[in-house]
């Protein structure tokens, strides 16, 4: 497992404000969900399995194999993170497909990034 080591700033003006600005007690509920939905392990490890194959379509039980989890445990977590919109899901024939839908991530970076 790598950590990441987190440096003090030495100048405070460098964190100063989110790059989108002040938000909007709508903008906050919306992004604070996004960002529950995504407090889970099983969910991150999903999705940085989507990513690791260039964010493309991948099927249930591809993620299966590769996780190692069980079929109902990576079922319930794609479910939760396509009803928050993070990921498009398909069918084609009786097989499910999900891959990532990127403007939601570029959106989140955007909250984050710290001018």
């Amino acid at each position: 497992m790598t950590v990441v080591r987190i440096l003090p700033l030495s100048d405070l003006s460098e964190c100063c404000s989110l790059g989108s600005g002040p938000l909007s007690d709508d903008e906050a509920t919306r992004y604070a969900a996004l960002f529950k939905v995504l407090a889970e392990p099983a969910r991150l490890r999903i999705l940085s399995q989507l990513a690791a194959g260039g964010c493309g379509p991948v099927s249930v039980n591809e993620l299966t194999e590769r996780l190692g989890l069980s079929q109902p445990t990576v079922s319930h977590h794609l479910k939760k993170l396509t009803e928050a919109g993070l990921l498009h899901r398909f069918r084609e024939g009786r097989t499910v497909i999900h891959s990532v839908r990127p403007e939601l991530f570029a959106e989140l970076r955007t909250v984050l990034q710290m001018d």
